[in-house]
């Protein structure tokens, strides 16, 4: 499906990131994007860089969700474009020992619940809702094409390191719906694939302090380095745009397989 003016789409956790880097690219063909975000600033001032609609939405939550696609299609129509970025992460064994005292403890469960809800549940109802409204669309080529849906899961779905036993959870579950969900709306010209980034420039990682920055950068096999957003963002292009690309999990990842820890 080609990307080209006023072509709209929205992007979750599109205020800072991959999220960000996606929206920036799409608006630099002239879509006109809806950023769904928690962060009211980061938000607002990505939506008045590149002239768009900002909604503040948590995808745990179906008013959320529902409020934020109404305000985006308010703005600029139904949405043609989908690319899930939200997400959130822990790291917790799922049982430890104190090492000072002996304590054991025990995963909290509402903790692994609460990255489940984000990062699998979270991204399928942004997808359900958004394809239902995709399918009132008429198609916009002989084929049938209507819309494409690109989702972020993550290498840590195929091979999760110590305590990431719900994010690798999470993402293994985006992974796994991946290609079921593209054969539901086979029928109606709607795409789905997924993008498994390894070790990227994000903000979250930019914290980490130098040298931690550069044992992980030593870390990826080619080339040695973190991934950039621009990256993630042209493989999700690629994948908007490719209307033979559906049902797919692609790593981006500089060739890095997770070492335990």
């Amino acid at each position: 499906m080609e990307v080209s003016a006023n072509t709209p789409a929205v992007v979750t956790g599109g205020a800072s990131g991959l999220g960000a880097a996606t929206a920036r690219a799409l608006a630099a063909k002239g879509a006109k994007v809806a950023i769904f975000d928690m962060n009211e600033e980061k938000g607002n001032a990505m939506a008045e860089e590149l002239g768009s609609v900002f909604c503040k939405v948590n995808v745990t939550s179906d008013e959320d969700v529902d409020a934020g696609f109404a305000k985006a299609r308010d703005a600029h129509g139904q949405e043609r474009i989908l690319v899930n970025c939200a997400g959130i992460g822990n790291a917790i064994k799922t049982a430890s020992r104190d090492k000072q005292t002996g304590e054991i403890k025990s995963f909290p469960v509402s903790a692994f619940d609460f990255v489940v809800q984000v990062n699998l549940i979270g991204t399928f109802r942004c997808i359900a809702k958004s394809a239902a409204g995709m399918m009132t669309l008429d198609p916009l080529t002989d084929e049938g094409n209507r819309g494409a849906i690109v989702n972020t899961a993550s290498v840590a779905a195929e091979d999760g390191q110590i305590g990431q036993a719900a994010y690798s959870a999470s993402k293994a579950g985006v992974v796994g719906m991946t290609l079921p969900i593209a054969r539901d709306l086979m029928n109606e010209g709607i795409r789905v694939n997924t993008i498994l980034p390894g070790i990227f420039h994000t903000p979250l990682l930019m914290g980490l302090p130098e040298k931690a920055i550069e044992a992980l950068n030593a870390s990826v096999p080619f080339p040695k380095r973190l991934g950039n957003p621009e990256e993630y963002a042209k493989l999700a292009m690629c994948m908007i745009e490719t209307n033979y690309f559906n049902g797919e999990d692609v790593r981006l990842d500089g060739a890095i397989r997770m070492a335990p820890r």
